[in-house]
């Protein structure tokens, strides 16, 4: 754990369409990770257990999350005298949405390829979809399983709006080597629907992505790896405000000659998700 990442403790904001918002803070125990800690303070002031927390900000001393509670929760008064840089506040930017992954088919590489041809999307990841011919090239591999990559489509309120993929990084020699990461998970991410983007989403999307889908399928995982162009600047924020420690810069060579210089950044399960594997 360095500095941030809940350091000191979880300040857990609980919103209700009914009651507004409270804050819970809690600080953590000894070994605790930053999930377990959000998780018992829910319960104690809620009583719902394994509640679905998830991740507003926690590069700071204090980590930042939220948990959608049913109008049968009451959700008492907000203490008074919270800090200037107000939870809540984060918080209440963020849409209602609910989330949601299925395995992505061939019949969505017709979206992946909108998607991916989005401006702000198409700066990073280059030419794996560029018409559906390109998607059927770089992607009917996983599809087929002949490549263990695992494919995803994330859907917010029940619409298709992105993807995502993970993979063991030691199945992927070239890049174990770059990375030296060999024993890590890695991923990769895209919202392709603008009218979700800079709203917010993007790190709920993610924690929720990583607890529910990546680290049960991989459950000796003990480090989450992600490794940005260094320019990009939003998905590095994202990162910082998931946990994930910024590491080494390094040279990544690309299929067309060039070479990015990417971040890499990894996620230590157990301190953040609890762990190895969530819990």
């Amino acid at each position: 754990m360095t500095a941030g990442q809940g350091r000191d403790g979880c300040a857990v904001v609980v919103r209700s369409r009914r009651d507004g918002y409270a804050v819970l803070r809690e600080r953590r125990e000894p070994g605790e990770s930053v999930q377990g800690t959000a998780l018992r303070a829910v319960q104690r002031a809620t009583g719902i257990v394994g509640a679905d927390v998830w991740a507003v900000d926690l590069s700071g001393p204090w980590a930042v999350l939220a948990v959608d509670v049913p109008d049968t929760v009451r959700v008492g008064p907000r203490p008074a005298g919270e800090p200037p840089d107000d939870p809540v506040a984060r918080v209440r930017a963020i849409p209602w949405a609910t989330v949601a992954f299925r395995p992505l088919t061939r019949a969505d590489l017709a979206d992946v390829v909108t998607w991916q041809a989005q401006p702000y999307v198409a700066r990073w990841w280059q030419d794996e979809a560029r018409d559906l011919a390109a998607a059927e090239r770089h992607y009917g591999p996983a599809l087929d399983g002949e490549d263990p990559t695992r494919l995803w489509v994330l859907e917010l309120n029940g619409r298709s709006v992105g993807m995502l993929q993970d993979y063991r990084v030691g199945d992927h020699p070239e890049y174990a080597l770059l990375t030296a990461k060999p024993d890590a998970v890695g991923f990769d991410y895209l919202i392709g629907d603008p009218s979700w983007v800079g709203r917010g989403i993007g790190t709920r999307m993610l924690w929720c992505y990583l607890r529910d889908m990546v680290c049960p399928h991989y459950p000796a995982v003990t480090e989450l790896f992600a490794a940005p162009d260094h320019r990009n600047a939003g998905s590095l924020r994202v990162l910082d405000k998931l946990g994930f420690d910024r590491g080494l810069w390094f040279d990544e060579p690309q299929p067309d000659g060039r070479v990015d210089t990417v971040v890499g950044c990894t996620l230590d399960v157990p301190s953040i998700l609890g762990g190895p594997g969530p819990g």
